[in-house]
């Protein structure tokens, strides 16, 4: 027998009182959290639940009774529909106040250790056009927010090209115009779809699987050069040839045009080979004079001013004088390490991805740094014996892992380890006060610094340096 579907509840003048996880803001009702959708802290609203959970409950406003302080115009058109920006709402001050807070809220309610102040959150200088990369994909029915809107509309009125819908992988929407990268991105996907459109290209049908365009990838870097990968659902070598000269001949600062012919029934491109059309097939980016060569396949922060801050943070916590053997896990394509090299005697990089070691490798080489070493594997295994006794134990550990932490048998072997030294980087504050407070017995937390790579959203980066007690 089916679950009866709860009825929707309505709460008067709800006063929001702080912000909350996932981008949704937080009020409550007589003890009981309500996760408000696009609130702002200080705001007081009607507010209607849709979604009702033993302990919380989840909804939106209805009628905004009384705006915050912090409350401002958003600056998106596509706001009420899209999974990204969900905190353009609220003032920047206040975004950075909430992040720091999370990062603090974090450390004391799960990690349960003692930690100092941390120093004042480091916003980013642009909020607006701030990444480097963005992902777009075809779909031949874009989701409409208005129904009616269907039987209007002719047939080259359907097809669309832009973000997924949060929560559906099977629905995207049209996307006109987005604050995330500079404007170039906006004019190279609208001339797409408008060729596309044009030419009578077929966009992706993702449940009978067919369809010619698929997705595509945007890059650039700091010289405004531009790397484009275009993700074909079959391949047809006139179509094809078609719109990628039409974006070569439009498009002048497009310094790598790449595409991929996917087949398969999932988008990642990760698996398959990537074809050259014209240009190169990277990007050369640089961080304080130290260059890296990103493919089509590399991993990059994607806020590039921020994270010279990040990084730079990261090294002064580490306050390396040249005399250091540093052990860089998780190195992904080694742009740490090498920011790092430079004050190190040596350093050492872990990542368990072999391509993005690879990568990490000729980046070495394309800096001429002779005193780097790179390792591909499993993060536990090889941090073994026999890596420690070819390059001495480590006197600085830095630590940047992805949004699930470490592995428990990773933290058992920092603790074996014993470096004096730990600089802990995280995109994810509640993993990392996680894994802290497996180190909490031998390392006592000295310093914390907040960093805002993603303004708009309630994503933040945490570093903490851990010193052994």
């Amino acid at each position: 027998m089916a679950r009866k579907k709860k009825e929707p509840k309505f709460y008067p003048s709800l006063e929001i009182t702080n912000a909350g996880s996932e981008g949704k803001c937080i009020a409550r009702v007589n003890g009981k959290v309500i996760l408000v959708e696009r609130a702002v802290p200080g705001d007081i609203a009607d507010v209607k639940t849709t979604y009702q959970k033993h302990k919380y409950e989840e909804g939106h406003i209805e009628t905004l009774v009384q705006a915050s302080a912090d409350r401002t115009e958003t600056f998106c058109e596509h706001v009420q529909v899209c999974g990204g920006c969900k905190w353009q709402q609220m003032s920047y001050p206040a975004q950075l106040k909430y992040k720091q807070q999370q990062v603090v809220d974090a450390f004391q309610r799960i990690g349960k250790f003692d930690f100092p102040e941390p120093d004042p959150i480091i916003g980013s200088e642009k909020i607006h056009f701030y990444r480097n990369k963005l992902e777009f994909s075809f779909t031949h029915k874009k989701w409409l927010t208005q129904v009616q809107d269907k039987e209007s509309m002719a047939d080259h009125e359907h097809p669309g090209l832009g973000f997924h819908i949060p929560g559906r992988f099977d629905k995207v929407f049209d996307v006109q115009k987005c604050w995330l990268m500079d404007d170039l991105n906006n004019a190279i996907r609208n001339e797409i779809r408008a060729y596309a459109i044009s030419n009578e290209l077929s966009f992706f049908d993702l449940y009978n699987q067919n369809g010619f365009l698929r997705t595509f990838t945007i890059r650039n870097n700091s010289k405004n050069q531009w790397m484009l990968i275009v993700s074909f659902g079959y391949d047809d070598a006139q179509l094809r040839n078609g719109l990628l000269m039409h974006l070569a001949e439009k498009f002048s600062n497009i310094s790598a045009l790449l595409y991929v012919i996917n087949d398969k029934r999932n988008d990642t491109i990760f698996d398959l080979p990537i074809h050259v059309f014209k240009g190169d097939d990277f990007l050369i980016e640089s961080l304080e004079g130290i260059q890296f060569k990103i493919g089509p396949k590399s991993f990059f922060q994607t806020n590039t001013q921020q994270t010279l801050n990040l990084y730079g943070k990261a090294r002064e916590f580490a306050n390396l004088t040249g005399n250091e053997i540093v052990y860089d896990l998780y190195t992904g394509v080694g742009t740490i390490a090498l920011f790092m090299a430079q004050s190190a005697q040596k350093i050492i990089g872990i990542e368990y991805v072999p391509q993005a070691i690879e990568d990490a490798k000729v980046n070495a080489e394309l800096n001429q740094i002779t005193h780097a070493h790179f390792y591909a594997g499993d993060m536990k295994d090889c941090l073994s014996d026999e890596l420690i006794q070819l390059h001495g134990k480590p006197d600085v550990v830095i630590t940047d892992p992805p949004r699930a932490g470490m592995h428990a048998d990773v933290c058992k072997k920092l603790l074996e380890l014993k470096a004096p030294k730990i600089v802990y980087i995280s995109c994810n504050p509640a993993t990392q006060a996680r894994d802290i407070a497996l180190l909490n017995e031998m390392y006592k937390v000295t310093k914390v610094q907040a960093v805002d790579m993603f303004p708009h959203t309630h994503h933040v980066e945490s570093i903490a340096l851990l010193e052994l007690r």
